[in-house]
């Protein structure tokens, strides 16, 4: 298969999605040595899980798929361009690359919009619009130092 093919089964499934009346317009396919590992679609509203984004969806198949945590030399083919949860999702997986065919403004456009939450990101946490306090974390600071220490942990 070629990446036009790939993305148009992403495309698909965001179609196949909409008429099954499963989730949102979005589907995402993860290919790794030219073969698709995993699939996913939007499931938030069939699942009531508000991270079940296609792209999240795929991201957890495909790791099961390896037996990893990470998705090394794999591409990702979104039907449109990631969410930021989505993008934060992937660079966290650490795929070689993303492709996408929707852009954000697409979805903005049938009311997908997610400029709010870049706005919020940038800005001073005391200025956000959705309530945020730190507590206890000098408290919290001994699960780091537990972790620096561990001879168990597996890296990331």
């Amino acid at each position: 298969m070629q990446s036009e093919e790939y993305m148009r089964e992403a495309i698909r499934l965001s179609i196949e999605n909409v008429e099954a009346g499963k989730g949102g317009p979005f589907g995402c396919v993860i290919v790794k040595d030219g073969r698709i590992i995993a699939r996913g679609a939007n499931e938030v509203t069939s699942s009531n899980d508000p991270t079940a984004h296609a792209e999240v969806v795929a991201i957890r198949k495909a790791c099961k798929v390896l037996g990893s945590f990470q998705l090394d030399d794999c591409e990702i083919y979104c039907s449109c361009e990631p969410c930021p949860m989505c993008l934060g999702a992937i660079y966290w997986a650490r795929p070689k690359a993303i492709y996408y065919a929707s852009t954000k403004g697409d979805a903005a456009a049938i009311d997908f919009d997610d400029q709010f939450i870049y706005e919020e990101i940038e800005r001073p946490i005391e200025d956000r619009k959705l309530f945020t306090q730190q507590l206890l974390r000098t408290e919290a600071l001994a699960a780091f130092e537990k972790w620096k220490a561990s001879t168990r942990k597996v890296e990331y």
